[in-house]
């Protein structure tokens, strides 16, 4: 899906070009036909030119988008005055208009901050009524009807582009709101693993101080204890504390252990088809792998599992694989026998994967998630073992 959706904005990119070469050609026409009835054809010229580097701006906007604006900009301006001082009659410039009114939209889009692309949208409208009004024919009367029509083409791009970036900051908070859920909810469990391990070292000082006087022997294996539970602990707080932001009670069981992934998937394969294969790697256990780890692949797992379910009903089965491959510790969820509809969800729907990659990448993982060549949905998570 993701080759479909770069070949639709290639071929979206081709047919802007083509619309924008046409206008060029018939802005040679029309100013070749000026040239031969004017006294200055260098000034009739300029009109083609004008358009040729407004396609050169419109093809680097992504590299040079306010340069080349501006540039093209002060380009226009600057043979505008020319042309209105000398009352030298030229075409209207169709490219030129074309090229600064996606540019418009390109600008409102993308630029940062919002004072700065307002102010060249500002700087546009004002360039395009003084081209249309500086270049008309003779008698006020082309120039305000030709203005005017100039000014509703601006309005127009100006509301696309506005549109685009209200939809593009509604999607950023749309994504800052569910990252900020995951690491509110690491922060719950970084509260649960912590409570975990530091009772288990209460108890065993508690228990090392009751035999102390009687079986002095055994303070030292209760002392080793303490110092793995307190070494645990600080493990579990450097790779969860990054991402602590506020401070919450939590009264839930601590962690997840590896045999709830199993019954996760069970439960799963077991409520109806698709039906679920899960599969644990050699030199994996319960205590191969840090808590949150596991806390994580669990959430991982779920929420594939989800995406599955409601994007991809009619898939015939899906493969789960725990694995470690090179010192990297591997989740994989494959879906076979559909094309997931889940992938529709990165053009503009469903945060999902955006939760998910936070909460791995918080744990110095990583989560790809997209097509394989054999037409199956695969999301991958990995850790460091």
């Amino acid at each position: 899906m993701h080759r479909v959706v770069s070949w639709v904005r290639r071929l979206s990119e081709i047919a802007l070009i083509g619309w924008l070469s046409l206008l060029l050609l018939l802005d040679v026409l029309l100013a070749f036909g000026s040239a031969l009835q004017s006294e200055t054809p260098a000034l009739n010229a300029t009109v083609p030119l004008l358009g040729a580097a407004g396609m050169v701006a419109l093809m680097t906007r992504r590299s040079y988008r306010v340069p080349g604006f501006l540039v093209l900009l002060g380009l226009s301006l600057a043979v505008s005055i020319t042309i209105a001082v000398t009352h030298v009659q030229t075409p209207p410039g169709f490219a030129e208009t074309g090229c600064i009114l996606v540019l418009t939209i390109s600008v409102l889009r993308w630029v940062e901050p919002v004072s700065k692309a307002a102010l060249l949208a500002g700087a546009s409208m004002i360039v395009l009524v003084a081209g249309s009004t500086g270049r008309s024919g003779p008698g006020p009367t082309p120039g305000l009807m030709l203005g005017f029509l100039v000014l509703v083409a601006w309005a127009v791009a100006a509301g696309v582009g506005a549109y685009l970036r209200f939809q593009l900051e509604r999607r950023r908070e749309a994504v800052h709101a569910v990252r900020r859920a995951e690491r509110l909810e690491l922060a719950r469990e970084l509260h649960d693993l912590v409570a975990h391990h530091i009772t288990g070292i209460v108890v065993q000082a508690q228990a090392a101080r009751t035999v102390a006087e009687q079986k002095p022997a055994a303070v030292v294996p209760a002392l080793d204890a303490i110092a793995t539970a307190g070494a645990d602990a600080l493990t579990s707080m450097r790779r969860l504390v990054s991402v602590l932001r506020a401070q919450e009670d939590a009264t839930r069981a601590p962690g997840t252990r590896l045999v709830d992934l199993r019954v996760l998937a069970e439960r799963f394969g077991a409520s109806g088809t698709p039906r679920v294969t899960f599969e644990i790697g050699q030199g994996i256990g319960e205590d191969t792998l840090p808590p949150e780890v596991v806390t994580t692949l669990h959430r991982v797992l779920q929420e594939s599992l989800t995406n599955v379910r409601r994007h991809a009903p009619d898939a015939g089965w899906v493969q789960v694989d725990l694995r470690v491959v090179r010192d990297r510790v591997v989740l994989r969820i494959r879906n076979h026998g559909s094309a997931s509809d889940a992938r529709l969800a990165r053009l503009g729907g469903g945060f999902g994967l955006v939760g998910m990659a936070e909460r791995v990448e918080a744990l110095g993982g990583q989560l790809v998630a997209g097509p394989t060549p054999d037409g199956c949905w695969q999301v991958l998570a990995d850790f460091p073992s």
